[in-house]
């Protein structure tokens, strides 16, 4: 007896359904794809209850006659493919003929649809794949499609859903990619009868970013335009200065098709390469127009994932639009042999899914500087900026002149009364000094006597001289450790304090969730926030010492943190203390008092500073013996 079975049609549709459609999102999505492929000038999308009850797209395109609409919910019924050879060169954003019959297999659907030529429209009606009607019927150019009771007879799907607040939040961002990837098209989203958005339409990416990311991103965002006659990338990256937590707000469309790519992911955060802190993402909207045979979208039925015939090419050219953007000048990257598609030497780190990118800029082109501060040109133009003026001298950058900075600062502690105990300071290693120093890993438990104050770097590091060791100190890693480790060792709750004027941010599905979800250790961290409307949220009150001017910030953090799926239950509030450590520590570029040097130095030198929560290490040590070998001082 065979053990083989062939399925029906209507399981195999199942099957395939879950390919396309995998919520009520990914019905967004296809839906206005085909609204944009038929021409419309306006697309209003609209659900409720998270999209498990209803959705519904509305356009003004061109329409279908009765007998295209009879076939459109048929497996592999397309308008945008003929044969084999439209697959070379897609330049429409469906073509697998797949989604409309998907979407029919799982729910109970109706269009209504009309041609411009025709004065009647026709609706049609399907229940689990299966026409119920088809007939004439009154309605305006142009196409409606409303689903109801999606994944009623596939439990097993239906069973994984969220709450509804996190599917109508997925339902959103798949329309706001739609709205953004097509400026020129006026898109309206309504969400349980409230509209959450609207775009104008006039064809300028500015007003759609403006209407659907909100005024502050658009205020600190930088034009992006180059052309090298083969490859178009432009849109807006964001100023250095206004580093996000993660990377919700990148947003790369080839084509007018949103796609996820690390390619682009990696060309524009290496063009901000040493401009952003660790941790520290850029926002972006590129939009790149490449000839439709040079780009495969026939990877995944998602058509979210592509691929390029020259991904060297493609990704010089989003690096080099990024790099002249963030240097105030027009960089075109230079030619590009492909015949052997070989990397250039080296290699990007890319912190993307920890993997390594095997590319890196070509040629560094005529145009550009290696010295020159990349965002200069910028911040010569924002007045309210307070970047100290760069000196470059041999190399070496000084923020300010490097005599001043290192003047000793004055203090009571007397360098003479220190000369008796200088010997009681521990020998550490003392192997051939490399020029990098060492780590200060082997320290007393306490000091016998009072370490000497030299000054400040840069407004970041500060040095001090402890018996014949000179001492290189972090300042934000060393008081980030102490404030890390005074509170996981807190048997209370840290205490909170309560903001004069609440602090309301947008926030995207992840963190609404998070703040749902791990509403107690919020609190146990001192934050009092909720949920706040459809895509807000309230900070009410904040930790004991976190700046309330920070407090959308750090929380965007520690959502990013908590919903983070490789970390386990058990280590969210460690993760969440570092977080909040490291936004109340001092802050780089902030002077500190000698005071202030003095208890980070005291605290490093017992021993009880070593490595930040994330584990860098706070400081480096030089003996006399190391800085004489340094300067040639002994044989």
């Amino acid at each position: 007896m065979s053990k083989i079975n062939i399925l029906s049609p209507f399981v195999a549709d199942l099957i395939a359904a879950g390919e396309v459609v995998e919520r009520a999102a990914s019905v967004i999505k296809e839906l206005i794809e085909n609204s944009v492929d038929a021409g419309s000038q306006n697309i209003t999308a609209e659900i409720k209850d998270g999209g498990a009850s209803y959705i519904r797209v509305t356009d003004d395109g061109c329409g279908m006659s009765a007998e295209d609409a009879g076939v459109a919910f048929f497996r592999h019924a397309t308008s945008k493919l003929s044969d084999e050879n439209g697959l070379a060169a897609i330049g429409t954003l469906g073509f697998r003929g797949e989604a409309l019959a998907a979407i029919g297999s799982v729910s109970d659907s109706t269009m209504l649809t009309r041609e411009k030529t025709s004065g009647i429209g026709t609706k049609l009606s399907l229940l689990g794949g299966e026409i119920t009607e088809l007939s004439e019927h009154g309605c305006p150019v142009g196409t409606t499609i409303i689903i109801k009771s999606l994944f009623y007879n596939t439990p097993a799907r239906l069973k994984f859903m969220k709450s509804d607040r996190a599917e109508s939040a997925a339902c959103l961002k798949a329309a706001m990619q739609q709205a953004l990837g097509h400026p020129h098209i006026s898109f309206r989203f309504i969400r349980d009868g409230r509209e959450e958005f609207f775009t104008p339409g006039d064809g300028k990416p500015l007003s759609a970013i403006y209407s659907l990311l909100g005024r502050e991103i658009v205020s600190e965002l930088i034009p992006v335009i180059s052309d090298d006659g083969n490859i178009k990338a432009t849109g807006y990256i964001s100023s250095p200065p206004h580093g996000r937590g993660n990377r919700t707000n990148q947003f790369f469309f080839c084509n007018g098709r949103y796609i996820r790519s690390q390619l682009l992911t990696a060309a524009v955060e290496q063009a901000y390469k040493n401009t952003l802190l660790k941790g520290r993402y850029p926002s972006c909207v590129i939009y790149l127009e490449i000839a439709a045979n040079a780009v495969d979208v026939n990877v995944h039925p998602a058509k979210t994932e592509v691929r390029f015939s020259d991904e060297r090419r493609v990704f010089d050219a989003v690096y080099y639009a990024a790099l002249g953007a963030l240097e105030g000048k027009n960089i075109t990257p230079a030619k590009h042999e492909n015949a052997d598609n070989k990397p250039a030497d080296g290699a990007i780190a890319s912190e993307i899914k920890g993997e390594k990118s095997p590319y890196m800029p070509a040629a560094k082109p005529s145009g550009s500087s290696d010295n020159a501060l990349p965002w200069g040109s910028f911040f010569e133009a924002d007045k309210k900026s307070n970047m100290p003026e760069k000196e470059e001298k041999s190399g070496i950058s000084f923020l300010r002149s490097p005599i001043a900075e290192f003047e000793p600062l004055k203090s009571e502690i007397n360098a003479d009364d220190n000369k008796e105990n200088a010997t009681d300071m521990p020998a550490l290693n003392e192997s051939l000094f490399s020029g990098e120093g060492v780590a200060t890993d082997n320290l007393a438990a306490e000091p016998d006597f009072v370490p000497v104050i030299i000054g400040e770097a840069f407004n970041l590091y500060c040095f001090v001289q402890a018996g014949n060791e000179l001492l290189l100190i972090d300042k934000h890693a060393a008081h980030e450790r102490i404030i890390f480790d005074r509170l996981i060792n807190e048997k209370e709750k840290p205490g909170s304090q309560t903001l004069l004027e609440p602090v309301i941010i947008k926030a995207d599905a992840k963190m609404l969730e998070s703040i749902e979800k791990d509403e107690d250790i919020y609190k146990d961290l001192g934050f009092d926030a909720a949920v706040f409307g459809f895509d807000r949220v309230i900070i009410r009150a904040v930790p004991f010492g976190l700046d309330a001017a920070e407090a959308g910030e750090t929380l965007e953090e520690l959502s990013s943190a908590l919903s983070n799926p490789q970390t386990a239950a058990d280590e969210k509030r460690d993760e969440a203390l570092k977080t909040v450590a490291c936004k109340a520590a001092i802050k780089a570029g902030q002077h500190s008092a000698g005071e202030e040097i003095l208890e980070l130095a005291k605290a490093v030198l017992a021993g009880k500073v070593k490595y930040c929560p994330h584990g860098r290490p706070v400081s480096y040590s030089f003996s006399k013996k190391d800085l004489e070998k340094l300067f040639l001082r002994s044989l």
